[in-house]
Parts: C-alpha cells; structure tokens; sequence
C-alpha cells in the first residue's frame, strides 16, 4: 500500500511523533489534514510540507469540536491517531486532574474521533485506521498511573476494532512504540532504554502502514521484554519492574 495519492487526517499532528509523521507521508505523496489543539503550530507545519495541507484545529476533549472538526475534514481515506497526554506519576502521588486529563485525551479522546470516522469507513466498505498505542499499555508499570491505563485501553480499542473488521475492506493497524525524545518524554527523570527519534519511530510507522500486519511493537528488543512480561507471573513481573 502507499499513501500517494491519498487524503489522510492525522490527529496530534503539531509535535513531536505527529509532526514527524506529516512530514514523512507528505513527502509521500499524501494529501494530510492536521488537528491538534495549537492553529498556530499546525498552520508552522502546513507550510512547511512539500504536499498539499489543512490545519483544522481541534481539541479531542471537547465533542462539540470534534464533530465540528470532522464536518470540516469531509471524507477521508485514513486516520491516524496520535494525541496523547502525559505527566509520569505514581499511585502515591495521585493528581485526580491530571490523570482524568490523561484518561480523557488519550482513550476517550480517542473513541470520540472514531466515532466521527468509522462509521462512514465501515458503510463505505473501505478505510484505514492507525491507533497509537504504547509499550506502557502491555502491563501495569511504576509511575504509570493514567497513562499506561489509557494506552491499554487504545490498544484493546484497536484489537476489538481489528475483530469486527476484518475482510470488511477496513484495515486497522495498531503501533507501540517505547520511548521517543518528545516534549512529553522530557518530563522523565529516569533513563529511558532504547530512547529513538520521532523521525525514526514516524519511519516505522509509515512502513507498518504499507503492510498487512496488524500490530507493530517497537523498537524490537525492548518490545520483546514488554510482550514475553505477559506471560510472567505476577510476582515476578512486579519484582523485575519494581
């Protein structure tokens, strides 16, 4: 598959992960819409791009501007979702803000943009979709509170979408990254195995895209210790991560 020649929305397009992903379809011959909540950044981005471009804001904690964003965007081929918030924390130093902050933008955000999309693909018998998980969401981890329960949810979000639509002519995809040098990523103050550039994690991406595969765990071997985790026994598991 390629993306030349297609019309894709990329929600959380103005950063980081995002940002690096625009650049790359675009230069693959996509026609992109971008949404996130900053007209100022994205409107940056859309001049920078070597194809055609829209920035249509939207804040995906907010339904009224979610439907109004999507009225805009029109008819799509793809979606990619790549919104997320985070603050690292611990149960012990519970914000209920942040962590409702973090569960609203991430997962329920989330479900609020599908809502806007997979019924039209799902009529039309065609469309792709590309959720955003993380390696955070294989099991419960230290200082992980909202976030790491927000990304389990995208990730069984996007399994239990894979399930109702296969051979219905509507691909869903599914990637995890591990860490990348972000904004976000910067609020960590412990080291981060395995840290890649977003240009490096937005080229994996683009080449998931292009194949049949549903899911894409990466980078391999940091992937591999959060995937074989599943299989360990409680204990241990919280033994090796405490």
């Amino acid at each position: 598959m390629s993306v030349k020649g297609q019309r894709w929305w990329l929600v959380g397009a103005s950063e980081g992960l995002g940002r690096a992903l625009a650049q790359q379809m675009s230069a693959a011959g996509a026609e992109l819409v971008l949404s996130a909540r900053s007209e100022v950044r994205l409107e940056a981005l859309v001049a920078e791009l070597p194809g055609p471009a829209r920035a249509v804001p939207m804040d995906v904690a907010d339904m009224g501007s979610v439907r109004a964003a999507a009225a805009q965007v029109g008819e799509i081929d793809g979606l990619v979702w790549l919104a997320a918030t985070y603050w690292p924390m611990a149960a012990q130093d519970w914000d209920a803000d942040r962590v409702a902050q973090m569960c609203d933008v991430n997962l329920t955000g989330c479900a609020r943009v599908l809502g806007q999309v997979v019924p039209g693909f799902a009529a039309r018998g065609r469309g792709h979709v590309v959720l955003t998980g993380s390696l955070a969401g294989y099991r419960g981890l230290p200082g992980a509170i909202g976030y790491g329960a927000s990304k389990a949810g995208v990730m069984a979000l996007a399994e239990a979408m894979h399930a109702d639509l296969r051979g219905s002519g509507v691909k869903v995809q599914l990637v995890n990254p591990g860490f990348i040098r972000t904004r976000l990523t910067e609020l960590n103050d412990f080291d981060m195995p395995f840290l890649m550039e977003p240009e490096d994690a937005a080229a994996r991406i683009l080449r998931h895209m292009g194949t049949r595969r549903f899911a894409l765990s990466f980078p391999r071997r940091f992937a591999a210790m959060f995937r074989l985790g599943q299989f360990l026994p409680d204990a241990l598991w919280y033994r090796i991560m405490g």
